[in-house]
């Protein structure tokens, strides 16, 4: 017989990713205070995290999960369509709607679940098609992948791409899909146009709008606001919870109809156990201080300003972001990793962002940005990019 030893396979693949300079660790945090990170006995500051708004530890955030959780427990008991769906859960759809302007929400577990979900439950065969931008989220190919449908994929950001694919395929049920804020690059999609080959091609527009929500568009209702859509253009939405909301969990929030379908046949959402109650009540409490807290945007705005600027002026080369992703792209995985070194030797977390995640030759050290820092630690930071770029270059930066 010779079926291949799953062992032999698992170490053969090891062998490969370490030979790449592709091995993936975990780094373990003790204590957070803020942008602060306690990681292997040294404080680092952190430009690598997703807290865009600075919410995660709030005091009233973190004083709604300790209030609900002293009240109804830890878990979420069972599914929504068991005995799961609690009030807090209501509440925090209804105050998801009505931020985004849309007749309906529903919670899911995370980002990743949501995804899965809406494409599984709204594209069923080979007949139907599933067009995505090159660069979208992982979750989302699988997602395709789940449904059994016909994927295609334009280049990204290009809606002539998208058209030329949508009319490849012109029987069956379509969904055009992208990101709304790119994870890896920092852009964002052109929703106008996307919208307009969407109605003309007859396919649903579904944004991932993970990165987006709470920092874009008039009160940070996300990009699909910032580009003046509604949910006739957008029908389906993703937000999630873990990012500028500082929380954990998604939504998906649109049209009436699609959302009531979802909840009735979406496998992620019917056999799995619901959010926490408590979990549910902290990211209602930050929903409620994103759309009131202008100020946090309008400071994660200078922010992100103030780095490109410093960036710029020592000679660094930036992708085209206005948001709080900000990529700066090194070429190779060793680069990356030599970069990422030397600024924790200075203090600072920064990722090294290696392939698969990224395409091949853009290693990058992917910075993040949060309402938290200060000018200072910006600052602080644009020197610390400058030092380790002449240490590497000069051979004193060593691989992790």
């Amino acid at each position: 017989m010779s079926r291949p030893r799953l062992h032999e396979r698992v170490a053969a693949l090891r062998e490969q990713r370490a030979a790449q300079v592709r091995t993936r660790l975990r780094r373990t945090v003790t204590r957070r205070d803020g942008v602060r990170f306690e990681v292997d006995g040294h404080w680092l500051t952190g430009f690598c995290g997703n807290d865009y708004l600075g919410l995660a530890q709030q005091f009233a955030v973190v004083n709604a999960l300790q209030d609900t959780a002293s009240r109804d427990g830890a878990g979420g008991i069972a599914s929504h369509l068991v005995c799961g769906h609690h009030a807090v859960h209501e509440a925090l759809e209804r105050e998801l709607a009505e931020w985004l302007q849309a007749p309906r929400a529903l919670l899911f577990g995370s980002g990743y679940l949501a995804n899965l979900a809406v494409v599984q439950a709204l594209l069923s065969d080979d007949e139907d098609v599933c067009v995505q931008d090159r660069l979208n989220h992982a979750s989302l190919i699988d997602a395709a992948r789940l449904a059994g449908c016909r994927l295609r994929r334009y280049p990204h950001a290009d809606p002539e791409g998208a058209l030329r694919q949508l009319r490849g395929v012109p029987d069956g049920a379509a969904m055009l899909v992208t990101d709304g804020v790119f994870s890896m690059d920092g852009d964002v999609a052109p929703l106008r146009e996307l919208a307009l080959v969407s109605r003309v091609q007859h396919a649903t527009l579904y944004v991932d709008d993970a990165h987006g929500v709470g920092v874009l568009g008039p009160d940070g209702r996300g990009s699909v606001a910032a580009a003046r859509l509604d949910f006739a253009a957008v029908p389906l939405q993703l937000v999630t919870l873990g990012k500028a909301l500082g929380s954990y969990g998604a939504a998906v929030v649109g049209d009436a109809s699609l959302i009531d379908h979802l909840a009735e046949t979406a496998r992620p959402y019917i056999y799995t156990t619901a959010l926490p109650p408590a979990q549910a009540a902290a990211s209602l409490a930050a929903v409620k201080l994103a759309r009131k807290d202008q100020w946090r945007r309008d400071k994660l705005e200078t922010l992100v300003g103030r780095f490109r600027n410093g960036a710029q002026q020592r000679g660094f080369e930036l992708l085209p972001s206005d948001t709080p992703i900000q990529p700066l792209i090194c070429g190779e995985d060793a680069r990356a990793l030599s970069l990422a070194a030397a600024l924790e030797a200075q203090g600072f977390w920064v990722a090294a962002i290696r392939p698969p995640t990224v395409p091949e030759g853009r290693a990058r050290l992917r910075i993040t940005l949060s309402a938290l820092h200060t000018p200072a630690e910006v600052d602080a930071l644009v020197d610390a990019l400058a030092w380790a770029r002449d240490a590497v270059e000069q051979g004193y930066g060593a691989v992790a």
